[in-house]
């Protein structure tokens, strides 16, 4: 995802109407392809604030909407825009059918015209991704942007928050057609070994190495990782700032973490929120990157074999 000059940033929404691939303006130099589309800066927000058709996501809980927020945004829960747990086997995070996603779009003010920033409160950066992810998944890849460092980069440029909520006019959007860029354990298991594919684990390295199971609501997962995966953890592609690492220095991440020129990647984690931060840093690069959205949650269920370096010999 690397970033074009700051002076490179767009001047009008006109491009917009003129059916140009992008309306965001990049957040800095470094010119890997995609990361231009996919950041925004505060400074380009604060002008584009009021331009026609944009829509202001914030991702994170009522109370923090509810305390402070970007003028015009409307809230989208952590686990907003998934299915959550429906039922005793339902996995954590799971992505809508089709019909329902484009409902709750809607009702988001979201039409076939909307360009849309997605931010997050506090340290939240996993949330936002995931739904910048599903929105991509829904075939707005052109049309959403991540405003780099979140609501707290907003506050370090001292722009104004206020704490009334948005109310949304709902949209209306044709039937959407789906990016196909989820896979499921039977898709990960038969690319285990697959040449230019490459399994990346984005949890803690507590996880990846065994040393600590995941888990919650009464639910262990196994310890250890995905056989062969590699180790990208989620907290990386991020400075302490929330902001996304330049170009260089994520190359230099997936490089050394045994990523290839070229490769496809999978990415998982526990149960596919933090996953989608790797995703997005690796989109930035230019890498085909899709989701294992039930991740180890889903694998662990299956028993399916896992690798554990940290155990003792």
């Amino acid at each position: 995802m690397g970033m074009a000059d700051r002076n490179g940033v767009l001047t009008g929404w006109a491009l917009l109407m003129t059916g140009a691939l992008s309306a965001f303006a990049p957040a800095s130099a470094q010119g890997a392809p995609g990361r231009d589309r996919m950041l925004v800066t505060t400074e380009w927000l604060r002008t584009h604030a009021a331009d026609a058709n944009l829509v202001l996501l914030h991702v994170g809980d009522q109370a923090g909407y509810s305390q402070e927020h970007i003028a015009g945004a409307r809230l989208v829960p952590m686990d907003g825009l998934s299915t959550g747990m429906a039922g005793a086997d339902a996995l954590t995070l799971e992505m809508l059918p089709a019909d329902e996603l484009k409902k709750q779009l809607e009702a988001l003010g979201i039409t076939d015209k909307s360009r849309i920033v997605v931010y997050h409160g506090a340290s939240m950066f996993p949330a936002a991704t995931r739904v910048i992810f599903t929105l991509q998944n829904a075939g707005f890849s052109d049309r959403v942007a991540l405003l780099d460092g979140g609501l707290p980069e907003w506050k370090r440029a001292s722009y104004p928050v206020v704490a009334d909520a948005t109310v949304a006019r709902p949209g209306k959007l044709p039937p959407l057609k789906l990016q196909n860029k989820v896979v499921d354990a039977a898709y990960v298991h038969q690319h285990l070994s697959a040449p230019g594919y490459k399994v990346i684990d984005a949890r803690a390295s507590m996880f990846y190495d065994g040393l600590q199971g995941g888990g919650g609501s009464g639910e262990t997962h196994a310890k250890g990782h995905i056989p062969g995966a590699l180790s990208v953890p989620f907290t990386a592609v991020t400075g302490a700032d929330l902001k996304l690492r330049s170009a260089d220095d994520l190359a230099v991440l997936f490089r050394t973490a045994g990523v290839a020129s070229g490769d496809k990647l999978m990415v998982y984690c526990h149960v596919g929120w933090q996953g989608t931060a790797v995703v997005f840093a690796a989109r930035s690069l230019g890498y085909d990157a899709v989701l294992y959205d039930g991740s180890f949650q889903d694998w662990s269920r299956r028993n399916l074999p896992v690798e554990r370096p940290g155990a003792p010999g």
